[in-house]
């Protein structure tokens, strides 16, 4: 039971990572970028055939995110530069990285049981090396995690982030600082896509393979990971403890979370909902139906049908 249960917080941890960047582009940019379905299994596949030549497994990090970023560019031209719609523009992308995936990894990869990744790397063994494979994953995991959240959050404090916050939110101010709203969006979608890939390489490493279909429902966990996360931080914020803690200076930041707290927060609860259908008896092969009908529900319960997910 414990080792279940450390098993999916490190994956609602890793798939964290894919909701950083859903939620940049649905709840900041609105921006529907179904390329995220390709976007993830690029990265994954990317590190797969990177850790078979024997690359360090910690520079596939970069190198995937590096990637990653490439298709978010893609999505972003064809959608601000050839005047595409922004649906369209992810389909487009989606579609295209699915033969991209092939010709780089084939439809299945499998990374040795030899070839370190980033839980059995030097560094890693150095330091945990008297941990379980399970525990250094889940170290590893949240240490990763927290990094990309504060980074995330300084970013969103700077200009720049703040002019990315605007173009979901009010786009006319944009325009009236005499910024280009198409390239913000465009810098928006690199980034998002950085992230997502950035997710897959990492359950690479924590799965040790790559299949051509493992993207199939990514935006939609990324999606309830993100109403899941914002609706319980919506509901916290307004409760006793959260006005009572706004009177405290020292303890003031913990009244209103930010928002990539709450895409942790729903992308573990996300998991652990799934988990738990499955240890209930549910069929592996009918996950995906659970999530579909997971999400059905997560959007019902919040109030949220469709229109309301932006800037959640």
């Amino acid at each position: 039971m414990q080792d279940l249960l450390i098993g999916t917080l490190t994956q609602g941890l890793i798939y964290a990572l894919i909701s950083f960047g859903v939620y940049i582009t649905y709840s900041i940019l609105d921006f529907p970028d179904l390329g995220v379905d390709g976007t993830f299994p690029l990265g994954a596949a990317v590190t797969a055939v990177l850790l078979t030549r024997g690359v360090n497994a910690w520079l596939t990090l970069p190198i995937a995110m590096l990637v990653g970023a490439l298709a978010g560019l893609f999505t972003g031209l064809v959608h601000v530069k050839l005047g595409v719609r922004n649906l369209l523009a992810g389909i487009i992308t989606m579609t295209a990285l699915f033969s991209i995936n092939l010709q780089i990894a084939g439809s299945n990869l499998t990374v040795d049981r030899a070839t370190d990744t980033i839980f059995t790397s030097g560094p890693v063994m150095a330091v945990l090396g008297d941990m379980s494979l399970m525990g250094r994953k889940l170290v590893v995991s949240l240490l990763l995690v927290v990094a990309v959240k504060l980074v995330m959050d300084a970013y969103f404090r700077t200009k720049s982030g703040l002019l990315l916050r605007a173009v979901g939110d009010n786009a006319g101010l944009v325009t009236t600082l005499a910024k280009d709203r198409g390239m913000v969006k465009l810098m928006g979608l690199v980034l998002s896509n950085a992230l997502v890939a950035l997710g897959g390489c990492v359950v690479c490493h924590e799965q040790r393979s790559f299949s051509a279909t493992m993207g199939t429902g990514q935006l939609v966990y990324g999606l309830a990971a993100v109403i899941i996360g914002v609706s319980l931080m919506n509901f916290y914020t307004g409760s006793p403890v959260s006005q009572a803690l706004r009177k405290n200076k020292a303890l003031g930041w913990l009244a209103v979370p930010a928002g990539t707290t709450a895409v942790v927060l729903g992308s573990v609860l996300y998991k652990l909902c799934i988990q738990a259908a499955l240890s209930a008896g549910l069929p592996a092969n009918m996950m995906k139906l659970a999530t579909a009908a997971l999400f059905l529900l997560v959007l019902v319960l919040s109030g949220r049908k469709g229109e309301e997910i932006i800037h959640a």
